[in-house]
């Protein structure tokens, strides 16, 4: 009889922004091995939108010339090994003060760290450090770069906070400029990532904006990884009207020109009939799961009961984090083979 092959530990990449990919890492976090402990995260790599204009970000960005810290902060918070006082404090938002008034402690710590390196990636390490996160945290560029997006009118809009408020339908999003390098360390991560993660996040704000980089999508489809989309719980009013999970699939496919995803993990809890009301006085509602265009499109999918609720409505990130490991680490084979894109 043949000894039991143990699996090794892996490594994940999760893409994205706002609170959709901190939602994630909170969860993953748990499982990252660390300090000779033997947890089947052997790496995480988070790799973080920077179109923001908005907030404290925005107001940073141009008056520091530096990239929005905002979502890298919230990232940091989510990954850190203790989320008390330190995370605390890198959340903490004046309310009062002129100057002041708005800014979270983490994006000026960020700013500041940034002018003293001369390197906002090299300000993310350090104050990663500070905080003990557990993974990695990468912009996907270290370029100055901005949101633009065609309306179905083909009116435009310039900025990611008009985008997201859009009241016309989107048809298609794009950098600018529309070149621009990724960080050596974003590629890096996905050429040995074994899970790659793309969602929960706005889609046209939070999602696609990284997968416009130049050469991420090239390395996502080289990678041997399997790839899974982590589908919204609710739609977005101004990104994702009345959209399917099939829908949201088939705008990133729409902007990337590859079919990258292997998996779609979908929520099929039901949402409480009083927030169901809330939302749908924004617009929102829950993401259908359209099963046989998801098929179609390539994509098999996992259900799972995925939702939390606590005056809004957010994914369980312990059960996603167990559901993401049970699915596509524990029951992987011994030996990877998954076959390039």
């Amino acid at each position: 009889m043949r000894p039991k092959t143990s699996l090794a530990p892996v490594r994940i990449v999760a893409l994205g922004g706002g609170t959709g990919l901190s939602t994630l890492l909170r969860g993953l976090k748990e499982h990252v091995a660390h300090r000779r402990q033997c947890l089947p995260i052997a790496d995480l790599a988070a790799v973080v939108t920077v179109t923001d204009d908005g907030g404290s970000s925005g107001r940073l960005r141009r008056e520091y010339a530096i990239l929005p810290p905002g979502d890298i902060r919230n990232c940091m918070v989510a990954l850190s090994k203790d989320e008390e006082l330190l995370s605390r404090l890198f959340q903490y938002r004046f309310d009062a003060g002129r100057g002041l008034r708005g800014h979270s402690f983490g994006n000026l710590f960020l700013t500041a760290l940034t002018s003293v390196t001369g390197d906002f990636a090299e300000a993310v390490r350090w104050s990663s450090q500070v905080l003990a996160i557990r993974g990695r945290i990468f912009p996907s560029t270290l370029a100055d770069v901005s949101l633009e997006a065609v309306l179905e009118d083909g009116s435009v809009l310039r900025g990611e906070s008009r985008i997201s408020r859009a009241q016309k339908r989107i048809a298609q999003v794009r950098l600018v400029p529309r070149r621009v390098r990724p960080l050596p360390e974003v590629l890096d991560a996905l050429r040995h990532a074994d899970l790659i993660l793309i969602g929960p996040g706005s889609l046209y704000t939070s999602i696609i904006p990284n997968l416009l980089v130049t050469g991420v999508v090239d390395a996502i489809r080289r990678s041997r990884a399997v790839c899974v989309y982590v589908a919204n719980l609710m739609t977005q009013h101004g990104e994702s009207l009345r959209f399917t999970v099939a829908d949201h699939v088939r705008a990133i496919y729409n902007h990337t020109g590859a079919r990258i995803f292997d998996w779609a993990v979908i929520n099929r809890a039901p949402i409480s009939p009083r927030l169901l009301r809330r939302y749908r006085a924004q617009g929102a509602e829950p993401v259908r799961a359209d099963i046989e265009s998801l098929q179609r499109l390539g994509v098999s999918c996992i259900f799972d009961e995925l939702v939390e609720e606590d005056g809004v409505v957010r994914h369980n990130t312990a059960r996603l984090a167990r559901l993401l490991l049970e699915e596509f680490i524990e029951r992987r084979p011994p030996t990877r083979g998954n076959t390039s894109r």
